[in-house]
């Protein structure tokens, strides 16, 4: 095999496997959006019901330190907004925008410290150990974000350089 058809191969497969990776990354976005939509309805449901306590004592702790009052917000309004930014944001990952990725930090940023309140647990509770996986897990997701954006932007920076380099090398001939 020459090493042009090697190359080919090798840049091949390495699609296949990004857009694999892709796709199963968004996945997780995906399947809970689509899981959150199911139960979501007129009236408010358990994702509601959980994310309403929790979103009132980060309000309640947080307004104080900021200086002004949070404004009373209907919490089925936040989990529709979540359903999208996920949704979008999931799908632009796969076709590997940057884009998807900044929706779904987004997300994480916001809803992860809210609904995986470890920090309100005694470390002998139970629930603390449940609690503090499930954040440490989306703080990994976060991680893999952050990682996808900095080696898009690096890969950015490559084609850019090789572009210039080219256009370059055609106006000496």
């Amino acid at each position: 095999m020459s090493t042009v058809a090697h190359d080919q191969f090798s840049y091949f497969w390495m699609r296949i496997l990004t857009v694999t990776g892709r796709v199963l990354f968004a996945a997780v976005f995906l399947h809970s959006a689509f899981i959150e939509f199911v139960n979501f309805g007129v009236v408010e449901g358990p994702e509601a019901e959980a994310l309403r306590p929790k979103y009132d004592q980060i309000t309640a702790r947080v307004a104080p330190l900021l200086g002004y009052i949070a404004p009373e917000i209907e919490i089925k309004h936040v989990i529709a907004a979540t359903i999208a930014v996920r949704v979008i944001g999931g799908l632009l990952f796969i076709y590997g925008s940057s884009v998807g990725a900044y929706l779904l930090m987004l997300y994480l940023a916001f809803i992860t410290p809210i609904v995986y309140d470890f920090y309100k647990y005694n470390t002998e509770d139970p629930k603390f150990f449940r609690v503090f996986v499930m954040f440490a897990q989306n703080m990994a997701l976060f991680g893999g974000l952050l990682f996808f954006i900095g080696l898009n932007n690096q890969m950015a920076k490559k084609r850019s350089n090789k572009n210039r380099r080219s256009s370059k090398s055609k106006k000496g001939t």
